[in-house]
């Protein structure tokens, strides 16, 4: 345990005041070897403090990093946590409600991808959950990204989680990276195809179809462009659910646009809502979606030399996670254009 170092304080409530400070600041402590004493956290929240979700996030590093804690309690606003040595190997985490899996492994990965080994994860919760990255972004989004910076990593979505009882599964095997690789994502060029899925369990087939034939239509009339969408019926899962994905793809990379149905949301209102954030991304010249540059930014500081990307929406979880970076690395950080507006991040990382 490193407990003569000094502790880093952090507020937990600050800028977006959610959870992901509590998980960039677990893996940061986690490789860098500091440890870390968060307040305040969740503290505008409806239901303020640790929250199973976060819990196990706390729980799962501490397995894996042999690490000590202290506060560790639902409801707990308050935390200290003193890492130890990262552990590769092969483990299993259920969070034993429909907390996303996705959020959970924002605190595994970086730290997991850090260690000398193979790692192989299985996980148990929330696959596609509001407020989270569904599984199809993490997957066809986010990891490429991360494999052109030096960390491959295999995953498959054994059974989908959905609201109320999750129960999804996903498998992973995280390969370590000798050295991450900075990024450059600033032009997206020409738009090449655009893709994805319609998917429902335990509902009626007409609801993905429905899904799939308004978003083609929108698609047609208000972009002047076709998409090509699969359906999915009765993808394995313990709930009701339907999941609308498309990516966008084009010569600079990927963007992702999805939205889940609930009972009394139309299947067309599902479609809406994705082509409305489809065609918000296509009106910028950005080449990331801007949900995807806060997922990023820890790796990009653990890089050596200078990562850019241009994003639709700077975001205040962007804003926020480079906050939290900044307690642990000296960063050299250039941002263009202001909160909810398209813009551009240049940061120099790996001064540690």
């Amino acid at each position: 345990m490193i407990e003569s170092e000094p502790i880093i304080e952090i507020d937990g409530s600050y800028g977006e005041g959610g959870g992901q400070i509590l998980r960039t600041a677990l893996a940061c402590s986690a490789i860098l070897k500091k440890p870390i004493r968060l307040n305040r956290i969740r503290a505008g929240r409806k239901n303020p403090g640790l929250q199973p979700q976060h819990l196990k996030s706390i729980e799962a590093l501490i397995l894996v990093s042999k690490a000590r804690a202290e506060g560790i309690r639902i409801g707990s606003e308050g935390i200290t946590f003193f890492p130890g040595e990262i552990v590769p190997g092969e483990y299993a985490f259920d969070i034993g409600t429909a907390g996303s899996v996705t959020l959970l492994l924002q605190t595994l990965i970086l730290p997991l991808a850090c260690a000398q080994r193979e790692s192989r994860l299985t996980l148990v919760g929330g696959t596609h959950v509001e407020w989270s990255p569904p599984y199809h972004y993490f997957a066809h989004i986010f990891l490429p990204v991360l494999a052109s910076m030096g960390i491959r990593i295999e995953a498959d979505i054994k059974r989908w989680g959905w609201y109320p009882r999750g129960r999804g599964r996903i498998d992973l095997n995280i390969h370590p990276a000798s050295h991450l690789m900075p990024l450059t994502l600033n032009r997206r060029g020409s738009l090449k195809k655009i893709y994805g899925i319609s998917a429902t369990s335990n509902l009626p087939g007409h609801i993905a179809e429905r899904q799939r034939a308004h978003a083609l239509r929108s698609i047609e009339r208000e972009l002047n462009l076709e998409a090509e969408i699969e359906i999915l019926l009765n993808v394995p899962s313990k709930d009701e659910g339907s999941f609308l994905f498309l990516v966008v793809e084009s010569e600079g990379g990927k963007a992702g646009f999805s939205s889940l149905g609930k009972r009394g949301k139309r299947a067309e209102t599902v479609a809406d809502e994705v082509v409305d954030s489809l065609k918000d991304y296509l009106q910028s010249n950005a080449c990331l979606d801007c949900y995807l540059p806060d997922q990023l930014v820890p790796f990009m500081a653990f890089a050596q030399g200078l990562s850019s990307l241009t994003t639709s929406r700077i975001t205040e979880h962007l804003l926020t996670n480079l906050w939290v970076i900044q307690h642990f690395l000296k960063l050299s950080v250039s941002t263009a254009g202001g909160k909810g507006e398209e813009g551009k991040i240049d940061l120099i990382g790996g001064a540690y």
